[in-house]
């Protein structure tokens, strides 16, 4: 009988840690957090008892200092995984994952590689703002010799994080925190797919919809009240960064015609622009107009909850773009009377309880 279950996509992240210290001795989970009461969301809860305080450490507000650590320790037969509450306390690690971590197995010609996992995690709200809440990840996606990763569903965080910390190579895994709360079905027999290409949630005919992380379930509510309305969106979720599958997306354009790219960063930050001037150079004759891009504004994440509402495009925005594209703009205010909540664009929902 297979091993399925519906958990959230926290608890997947949790499980997989659990089940990755269970399968390799040499496996540590280290991080600012890591064992303390709240336990980076609830992801490690447990950890630290049911394997000892010398495989699951907190540690020092030294982050460029623990990657080095971190680097080492992978070098020297472990399998770190460096857990980073934000995407943003990476930032002072750079030189450590973008000079060391990501280059060492090429400068060494694969005699020395570096099985490294780093867990970020990106999110929006909470009140945090520009240093808090920022999404970084195309900055590191430049990285050449670095595995980059974002899961969407509980089933690929389950499994990704196990590949990942299988892998002998580095891998930057990217959490959205509004996606800890979103539960789905996990599948621990599923083959692997080795941290690469995307994944069709929704198939469809009239539009391809291409989002990376959070966006893809923004992606996912447009298409379903679209459909309500006899409009078929195709559903492609980016989930590995490194290397983009262009390929899936390309396919989709193949019966739609049509695409547009969802991503949850600011617009001159966004992987998808990389995402579309590959399919634009490549596949642009299968495509009835230009793609369309829904990303952040330009400017810093804004801490005020009033000024956030204007922030964050949505699923909202996906329909009415996808129906301007589709040339049925008269559905648009329908949709998006559908697709309007009265909650705070900073709040996933009514239990959230903060960054905590």
């Amino acid at each position: 009988m297979r091993d399925v279950k519906t958990i959230s996509y926290g608890e997947a992240i949790r499980e997989a840690l659990d089940d990755g210290l269970a399968q390799y001795p040499e496996m540590i989970l280290i991080g600012e957090g890591v064992p303390d009461p709240k336990n980076i969301f609830a992801t490690t809860e447990g950890l630290r008892e049911k394997y000892g305080a010398e495989r699951v450490l907190d540690m020092p507000l030294s982050e460029n200092g623990m990657t080095g650590i971190c680097i080492g320790a992978a070098l020297g037969g472990m399998r770190p995984v460096l857990v980073h509450q934000r995407i943003d306390f990476a930032l002072l690690s750079v030189d450590q994952i973008v000079n060391n971590a990501a280059k060492w197995c090429y400068m060494f010609d694969g005699l020395q590689c570096v099985p490294l996992v780093i867990r970020v995690i990106i999110g929006r709200g909470w009140g945090q703002g520009p240093q808090h809440s920022q999404s970084l990840q195309a900055m590191f996606a430049q990285v050449p010799g670095l595995r980059v990763v974002m899961p969407t569903t509980a089933n690929d965080a389950y499994h990704f994080m196990l590949d990942a910390i299988a892998d002998n190579n580095p891998v930057l895994f990217i959490e959205h925190r509004w996606l800890h709360h979103i539960n789905g079905e996990v599948d621990k027999d599923r083959s692997r797919d080795q941290l690469v290409g995307a994944a069709v949630l929704r198939e469809g005919r009239d539009i391809t919809l291409a989002a990376f992380s959070q966006m893809t379930i923004e992606a996912l509510k447009a298409a379903a009240v679209l459909a309500e309305h006899g409009i078929e969106a195709e559903v492609v979720d980016m989930r590995c960064l490194t290397p983009l599958d262009t390929d899936s997306v390309a396919e989709s354009i193949g019966k739609t015609g049509l695409l547009l790219v969802a991503d949850c960063a600011p617009e001159m930050a966004s992987i998808a622009h990389n995402l579309l001037s590959k399919l634009f150079l490549s596949h642009y004759g299968m495509m009835r107009q230009p793609p369309r891009l829904i990303a952040y504004p330009n400017h810093p994440v804004p801490t005020s909850p009033f000024i956030a509402n204007h922030y964050y495009p949505g699923a909202e925005e996906i329909a009415e773009a996808a129906l301007e594209m589709l040339d049925k703009r008269p559905l648009t205010q329908t949709v998006k009377a559908k697709l309007q909540s009265d909650l705070a664009k900073d709040l996933p929902d009514r239990s959230f309880a903060g960054p905590f």
